[in-house]
């Protein structure tokens, strides 16, 4: 049995991919210091806890477990939290990243899939976006991933690590069995906070920027079904065992969808406008992002299939309304015994 490590596995986008390697025949080991993740997220495998700018710890996990692959997803993820304290994401995901490698590098682990991001490319020149698009990021976060991509490029050279780095586009949805969802504190993302908007109409959404140069003034984002990401993950995986080297591809729909857009998804589906309110642009935030995913399709053969807007906000909708039934419960029950 082929065994996966995943860093960050009780994470969003992580635990979606622990699933999906589960469920085709890989063992699962999960390495989270649980800062951003759940520990109810970790289902198809055991949970190893630990940081991995801990290189002790990371050794120690390697050693144990010899996995064919690390799957790494480690990561912050707030552009805006970026922009704020960029020593937080510089410290985390770039000299994490490094303290990984080199655990892997010293226990002979070759093989990595990196979580990236189309934050990479900063302002767009052209779009769709594909892969020989030039690479400016305009935050620490886009910052802190580009210089990871180059870290690989050069492991691969110096010492032979078989590397892909998966530049996301906008991760979304929760897994269609409705086992693990979507899930941040603080909530930042869009559809969790729109979903939020429409079932309470005192937490309303905030459309960060209504005069962007776009069609309607709100920001467009290309939305991929986080179980469309999970199967790419699989297919690159596969991918660095037969054959190494040092990839990159992107994962979008080529579509792109504006906030206001996104807005109107989410009242089609819950049968309630979202309440919303005006606020300013986020800093570091680009216009528009579209992804080509061309490559992808040719060389892995990955194209989205889950990732129409209407079925993403389905199932992260059922999602959040399971979570928020079972968190009434669980409040009502402590009210009880007080």
């Amino acid at each position: 049995m082929k065994t996966v490590l995943v860093t960050g596995g009780a994470g969003y986008v992580g635990s979606h991919c622990c699933k999906a390697f589960a469920e085709a025949g890989w063992r699962v080991v999960a390495f989270d210091n649980l800062s951003r993740g759940w520990r109810e997220a970790v289902r198809w495998g055991p949970l190893v806890e630990g940081d991995i700018r801990d290189g002790v710890a990371v050794r120690a996990v390697l050693a144990a477990h010899r996995p064919d692959l690390v799957a790494h997803f480690a990561a912050y993820a707030y552009v805006g939290e970026s922009v704020a304290d960029p020593a937080l994401y510089y410290g985390n995901n770039t000299a994490g990243t490094l303290a990984l490698l080199e655990a892997m590098r010293a226990e002979g682990c070759q093989r990595l899939l990196f979580s990236s991001t189309c934050a990479s490319y900063g302002i767009p020149r052209s779009l769709p976006i594909d892969e020989s698009h030039a690479q400016s990021p305009i935050n620490a976060y886009g910052w802190s991933k580009f210089i990871v991509e180059r870290m690989l490029e050069d492991y691969g050279r110096a010492y032979g690590l078989a590397s892909v780095a998966l530049r996301y586009f906008n991760a979304a949805g929760c897994d269609p069995a409705g086992e693990i969802g979507e899930r941040h504190e603080p909530e930042t993302h869009a559809i969790p906070l729109a979903i939020e908007a429409a079932r309470r109409p005192d937490r309303p959404f905030t459309i960060l920027g209504t005069d962007f140069p776009t069609p309607d003034g709100s920001a467009i984002r290309d939305y991929v079904h986080v179980a469309d990401l999970a199967r790419a993950h699989l297919l690159a995986g596969e991918m660095l065992l037969a054959s190494g080297g040092t990839h990159q591809f992107n994962l979008g729909t080529g579509i792109g969808t504006s906030v206001l857009e996104l807005l109107d998804a989410v009242a089609r589906a819950a049968g309630q406008t979202p309440a919303v309110r005006n606020g300013p642009r986020r800093a570091g935030d680009p216009p528009v992002l579209v992804a080509s995913f061309a490559k992808a399709e040719q060389e892995l053969g990955w194209r989205p299939r889950q990732s129409d807007i209407d079925f993403i906000i389905d199932t992260a909708l059922r999602w959040h309304d399971r979570l928020a039934a079972a968190e009434a419960v669980a409040h009502a029950a402590v009210a009880g015994h007080r």
